[in-house]
């Protein structure tokens, strides 16, 4: 959280701007020199406001609060520059979701590994009506994660990720499986 920041020195002293005729009392300049440590910590952010929303700049706590603005899927638990590149790609992301593309982009971007994503859907045109209709006639998502050790993976993570950037309406599955193996 911004707070007090030891030694801080504000940028505009209030001391030197008092009437002269506080110049000379050490009463009025002692309170204000206690203002100007109160103050420092917020000229210093207004004056780097712009740094605060972009998430390569911005200080650690703040990147979280960014989350929460632009709907990154933050657990609290990811390391810095994961959790700055969650945050950059977040509202890239949301262009995608509910798409294939859009839940692989996400668990590779929480996990490291590109999934194989199993759907019942698909797309198609035709010149004349009553054309073939692609896909399966019932919904579904399975999400495949392979990676070298399962047990490393948090698969309610993964769940949860994925119910998260998934079609509102399409049941899935996720399956976590180690590299080389079968589904």
């Amino acid at each position: 959280m911004r707070g007090a920041v030891d030694g801080l020195r504000s940028p505009y002293p209030l001391g030197p701007r008092l009437p002269s005729v506080f110049a000379d009392d050490d009463l009025a300049q002692r309170y204000v020199a206690g203002l100007d440590d109160l103050l420092a910590p917020l000229l210093t952010v207004l004056d780097n406001l712009e740094a605060y929303f972009s998430p390569a700049l911005a200080p650690l706590d703040f990147v979280g609060w960014l989350a929460g603005w632009v709907g990154a899927e933050l657990h609290g638990d990811e390391p810095e520059p994961q959790a700055r590149a969650a945050v950059a790609k977040a509202t890239g992301l949301h262009r995608l979701r509910g798409t294939r593309h859009g839940v692989a982009a996400a668990v590779l971007m929480a996990f490291g590994e590109t999934p194989e994503i199993v759907e019942s859907g698909g797309a198609t045109w035709s010149e004349r009506p009553l054309g073939a209709i692609p896909g399966e006639p019932e919904p579904r998502l399975d999400v495949f994660l392979r990676v070298d050790d399962p047990s490393r993976v948090d698969e309610r993570r993964l769940d949860a990720l994925v119910a998260a950037v998934r079609p509102a309406h399409v049941p899935y599955a996720v399956h976590v499986l180690k590299k080389g193996t079968a589904q």
